[in-house]
């Protein structure tokens, strides 16, 4: 029976017997829809292999690119996602030194004295005190060591742990959702601020045209050929033309105020350097998309929904465990002597060893209902996850949807131009036949304007739906693995 007196055994046999790790166990998450298959809403330009992640390279735009890398570098929305990712580590780490013993140290200098000592009475058998500096007084000198140690039973810090470790994971898919949003809100306002521009530059061109019409149409009215009316019919067209140039102006400066903020610049600051964009870059031929497997694995909403739902079940154990005892180990070595130079001899050393049970089994149901709450968190997340899947699957296959019609408007409108464009050649060659009139060369350049137009707006549609495809499919944050 002595050996069970000392306490490195008795540490020892209890650690063999905390084994028990009570509360549900995580499996994975749970199966919500077959995703062994292609999309649904795939066509023959939707390759089913997996995506490249730095999608907007697709795109060929340099300045893009640009734009992309330095939002990633400098935006504070990523800084906030990995300064979360940092403290969620941090409290990992905190949760992990939880299970390990608490140490303390202390040293003290304490001196007593009766009150008669104190008002320079005292009596003389006082004065012969070892321990006395004088007065009746008594010195004591104490240095100790403690620690502390509670056992995990029934696996509560484990599954607290547990939780943290998912509260981690979940920490760094918010930083990859952070990236998926801002690569695809970048490519979104420079696509935007492209198609204004081309707006401005053929409207331009339609009020110069309208312009000379009006001029033409004075000169014919002069001539007794045209009536008023058809002079306050044009110039009409033309005030109606020149009135949407300033909403076209101010979408301009909002997608530059845009990118300015989301490169971290203040506003102003690249209206220089996007001064001459380009046009708006058109969407690859082709496009790889994956499969919904691939989807699932890789869409940042999903892995943060899933990562809770493992925190939540985490949470259970802790809350089954605590119904249980809680048993601390004790232990606290010490010295003490009335002088500093027996503070340390052997007769001066104390120690005290052992556990310390605590347990309310009469809690009244506050234990019961905190499990019961636990379990409800878990369901809350669990249904969450579904909802999460759910609406990425359908988000991807609208997105699929969308795009693969806009592809096809695009290309019916990209023959109504050159039909536009083929119209204005002839009208141009009779009109130097002198069979058509100069306001024939005009309509007929109008009509190829806003054929023009309405291309160029289908193509910036087309491209901004190629973006909300590869957001869709959660690509922007790594490199898919393979």
């Amino acid at each position: 029976m002595s050996s069970f007196k000392n306490p490195i055994v008795l540490a020892g046999i209890t650690l063999m017997l905390a084994g028990c790790t009570v509360g549900p166990d995580y499996h994975g998450a749970p199966a919500v829809t077959p995703t062994d298959k292609a999309f649904v809403r795939a066509d023959d330009k939707g390759v089913n292999a997996e995506p490249a992640a730095h999608w907007w390279t697709a795109l060929g735009d340099p300045e893009l690119n640009h734009l992309i890398d330095e939002t990633l570098a400098t935006n504070p929305g990523v800084d906030v996602a990995r300064a979360r990712l940092r403290e969620a580590r941090a409290s990992l780490g905190q949760q992990r030194a939880a299970g390990l013993p608490t140490t303390n140290s202390s040293a003290a200098y304490l001196r007593t004295a009766n009150i008669s000592s104190l008002l320079g009475g005292g009596s003389s058998g006082a004065s012969g005190n070892s321990g006395s500096s004088g007065g009746g007084g008594v010195n004591l000198y104490v240095a100790g060591f403690d620690a502390t140690w509670e056992l995990d039973f029934f696996g509560a810090n484990r599954r607290a742990v547990e939780g943290a470790a998912a509260n981690v994971e979940a920490s760094a898919a918010h930083v990859a959702d952070a990236i998926v949003s801002l690569t695809a809100e970048v490519a979104q306002a420079y696509i935007e601020l492209c198609d204004a521009r081309q707006r401005q530059a053929l409207t331009q061109q339609n009020i110069d045209i309208e312009s000379h019409l009006v001029e033409m149409m004075k000169q014919r009215r002069a001539g007794g050929a045209a009536t008023d009316l058809d002079v306050v019919r044009v110039t009409n067209q033309l005030d109606t033309t020149r009135a949407t140039l300033p909403a076209i102006r101010a979408a301009i400066t909002e997608q530059l105020n845009r990118l300015a903020a989301l490169t971290a610049h203040a506003p102003g600051a690249l209206d220089a350097e996007l001064a001459n964009v380009g046009p708006v870059p058109p969407p690859p031929a082709t496009t790889n998309i994956g499969d919904p497997a691939s989807l699932l694995r890789r869409r940042p909403d999903i892995r943060i929904a899933e990562r809770q739902l493992a925190q939540h079940t985490a949470a259970v154990g802790q809350s089954v465990a605590a119904q249980f005892p809680k048993v601390d180990l004790l232990g606290t070595l010490g010295f003490a002597a009335t002088h500093p130079e027996d503070l340390f001899n052997s007769g001066s050393f104390t120690y005290l060893a052992g556990p310390v049970l605590q347990w309310s089994p009469w809690d009244f149901g506050r234990n019961r209902a905190r499990i019961a709450q636990a379990n409800a968190a878990r369901d809350e997340a669990e249904a969450n996850y579904r909802q999460t899947v759910l609406n990425a699957l359908a988000d991807a296959e609208t997105s699929l949807a969308r795009f693969g019609q806009q592809r096809d408007a695009v290309a019916d409108l990209g023959l109504a131009r050159a039909s536009a464009e083929e119209s204005y050649r002839l009208t141009e060659i009779r009109f130097r036949g002198g069979t058509a009139a100069t306001t024939d060369v005009l309509d007929a350049d109008t009509r190829r304007n806003q054929a023009d137009w309405n291309y160029q707006q289908a193509l910036a549609e087309l491209t901004q739906d190629y973006v909300a495809l590869q957001k869709s499919l959660g690509l922007g944050w790594a490199e898919p693995s393979s």
